[in-house]
């Protein structure tokens, strides 16, 4: 039996899946769902493949405009080691200017997990445009944004392959030294704006123990670091029930997994 639909905007009716009983529904899923494990372990593969890419180092000093005036590529870092910079097109010529960024770049935009979580992975993220700052600003107000956003002033976009389309570049911070290690354009920035996403592109990752990452990189106990994003505090400790709570859906994770095995 197929479930009754209505015609799609072609005018001819769809033609869905069958519809089975509960017992049949949930073999078609647990099927479906050694699929989507494998495919859960091949994005962390890659992940970890992408932490192991060799580092670019940055060589040409950079100009932007942020809201207090003139910044280094070094300060879009704000002091932590990872810096993500995505390319938004929002400046004349562009299709909904000055009253709105470009459609596609907006949706991104609006997709954009609170960055404290981000902070409080040594990560900061930060969009780029070439929009004057008071129209950024007036912008950002008007569609309740709240990340970093800056004015490209010179070469960058052109140089790290976005002078005319979107994409995320990553850097990672020595000291004073700064090195590109990754970039995705085209259909790879449709999965960024969660946090999970954002780290999974970082030379250091999410930074818990079960990564499988170089020698000697940060990690942290799974979950213990996970907070309200107005709670985080420098170098504080889990929250002791936290801990006590998240080892407990670990337990039961270990647990159900094991039953879906035997």
């Amino acid at each position: 039996m197929t479930a009754a639909t209505e015609n799609g905007a072609s005018g001819q009716a769809m033609k869905t899946p069958p519809v089975v009983s509960q017992e049949a529904w949930e073999a078609a899923h647990k099927q479906l769902l050694v699929n989507e494990k494998a495919h859960s372990h091949a994005r962390d593969a890659l992940a970890a493949e992408r932490r192991r890419m060799p580092w670019m180092a940055v060589q040409k000093n950079y100009v932007f405009e942020g809201p207090q005036g003139r910044m280094s590529l070094l300060d879009l870092f704000e002091g932590r080691h990872q810096l993500i910079v995505y390319r938004a097109f929002y400046e004349p010529g562009v299709y909904g200017w000055p009253e709105h960024a470009c459609r596609g770049y907006s949706m991104v935009a609006d997709q954009v997990a609170h960055v404290a979580h981000l902070n409080a992975r040594d990560t900061t993220l930060v969009f780029a445009s070439r929009a004057p700052q008071a129209d950024i600003a007036s912008l950002k107000q008007r569609m309740g944004w709240t990340m970093p956003w800056v004015t490209v002033t010179d070469d960058f976009d052109w140089d790290f392959g976005v002078g005319e389309w979107h994409g995320t570049n990553v850097f990672y911070r020595d000291g004073e030294r700064i090195f590109r290690t990754y970039f995705v354009n085209n259909r790879g920035d449709e999965q960024m704006g969660g946090t999970w996403n954002y780290l999974d592109i970082t030379p250091l990752g999410r930074q818990e123990v079960w990564e499988d990452s170089p020698e000697g990189y940060p990690q942290t106990p799974t979950y213990k670091w996970w907070n309200w994003h107005d709670a985080y505090t420098a170098d504080a400790e889990p929250d002791k029930k936290w801990v006590e709570v998240s080892d407990a859906g670990e337990a039961a994770f270990r647990e159900e997994s094991a039953k879906a095995k035997s």
